[in-house]
């Protein structure tokens, strides 16, 4: 037994991180064989819905049913070997038989294996539904007219493939029974590297299929962006003009831009999608390694000749959402700044409003104190007045009143005044 070697604690995702290269292994196949794939997009209700339903498949036939955890399940059934993945999107199933009428080889399909009430209760929604079958290759090269014949006199498209140890057919088309179909010619194909070999045909048709969902949105936002862009040109020349509303130009600013950012935001994750997918596309085309058959198309020049102008689109709208959501936020912030600087001008002239008003209140304020000293100054010189003509009635007639009071007036509005000075002085004292 070897020696363990002491090392830190392992960190918490180490083991599911390590395994995930080794996630999803392609089914080793014993050729010939007809293989049914099934792709339905799901969603999280769903998911544990799918999970249960596969549980009552294995108890129907005894089979030991994956952990609840699981995102990908390989078992062999009685009469089929059954294959299922969960996806971040979708969920595939995998039927594959080793019977097959080489004369008819879609006639009975791997599907017909399965039990058809389980079929009929799959949750969610079928995205792709395809037939595929690997049959042992002649020593002569099939004619064109032989290979149409399984797609029912469709154009086919295909290439020698994995070395020229296969080749392989598709039209692209859904025939009568709702699926597609590949056909794959064994020439010197080994158990695993059939399995590959099926299983990225299978991704090729999910994955381009998915990645044009995002097909319509553009279609159906390309016009709506036209007119954003028409609305945002209408705003910035209006700005442009001096006698312009800022205040209703920043309201119609605002309810643009929402209307932008809510279409970004739900098609954002579309677009991105889209993206992901088609270089999935890209990268299984490579990986099956198509030698061009002289007088058919490859699969690679069938997908990009029809593919790249829809994901362009795609592209294409979603960077014109971006750059014009960058358009509004730049004039949103230059009308800002113009309504800050109004707003500041605004209340500039309210504060200089303001000071002229503090200035005539303090000059009327003085005026009122100024005429307030000389009506104390007037109340006490009456009150004196009265005092000394009342002791000049008594018989004390040492000078007369109207003199005494006439004298007295400037002393007391001196004292008045500084009283009054001293007063404020207190008050501002206090405050």
């Amino acid at each position: 037994m070897p020696k363990l070697f002491p090392i830190p604690e392992n960190h918490a995702q180490r083991f599911s991180l390590h395994n995930e290269i080794h996630a999803r292994p392609p089914v080793p196949l014993k050729l010939p064989i007809s293989a049914s794939h099934l792709a339905i997009t799901v969603n999280e209700q769903e998911k544990a819905q799918e999970r249960l339903h596969l549980i009552s498949l294995c108890q129907r036939f005894g089979i030991n049913p994956p952990p609840i955890e699981a995102s990908h399940f390989i078992a062999s059934f009685d009469t089929f070997l059954f294959h299922w993945e969960q996806h971040g999107e979708f969920s595939t199933y995998c039927f594959y038989v080793n019977s097959v009428d080489i004369n008819q080889p879609f006639a009975k399909p791997a599907l017909a294996f399965a039990p058809i009430d389980w079929l009929d209760k799959l949750t969610g929604k079928t995205i792709i539904a395809a037939h595929a079958v690997i049959l042992p290759a002649n020593k002569q090269q099939p004619g064109i007219d032989k290979i149409t014949r399984y797609f029912e006199g469709n154009a086919a498209v295909g290439a020698k493939m994995t070395g020229g140890d296969a080749q392989a057919f598709t039209d692209f088309r859904i025939h009568n029974d709702g699926f597609s179909r590949f056909i794959i010619f064994d020439r010197n194909l080994q158990s695993q590297q059939a399995g590959r070999l099926l299983q990225r045909l299978f991704e090729i048709e999910i994955y381009r299929v998915m990645a044009l969902l995002a097909f319509p949105i553009a279609q159906e936002l390309a016009p709506k962006v036209s007119q954003y862009e028409q609305r945002l040109s209408q705003i910035t020349t209006t700005m442009a003009q001096p006698d312009c509303d800022d205040g209703l130009l920043l309201d119609q600013m605002t309810r643009l831009a929402a209307e932008v950012e809510s279409n970004i935001s739900h098609s954002q994750f579309r677009f991105g999608a889209a993206e992901a997918y088609y270089k999935i596309v890209e990268q299984r085309i490579i990986d099956i390694r198509e030698d061009k058959i002289q007088g058919i198309q490859t699969i690679g020049e069938f997908l990009s000749k029809r593919m790249q102008p829809a994901i362009s689109s795609c592209k294409s709208t979603a960077k014109r959402f971006r750059l014009l959501s960058e358009r509004i936020s730049n004039a949103s912030q230059l009308l800002r700044t113009r309504v800050d600087i109004s707003i500041e001008q605004q209340n500039q002239a309210l504060l200089t409003s303001m000071d002229k008003r503090a200035k005539i209140q303090l000059r009327f304020q003085e005026t009122v104190e100024g005429l307030s000293i000389v009506a104390i100054t007037t109340y006490i010189i009456s009150l004196l007045h009265s005092s000394i003509k009342a002791v000049h009635t008594l018989g004390f007639k040492v000078f007369h009143p109207d003199i005494i009071a006439g004298l007295a007036i400037p002393f007391v509005l001196i004292i008045v005044a500084i009283g009054v000075r001293r007063l404020h002085k207190v008050i501002k004292k206090i405050e």
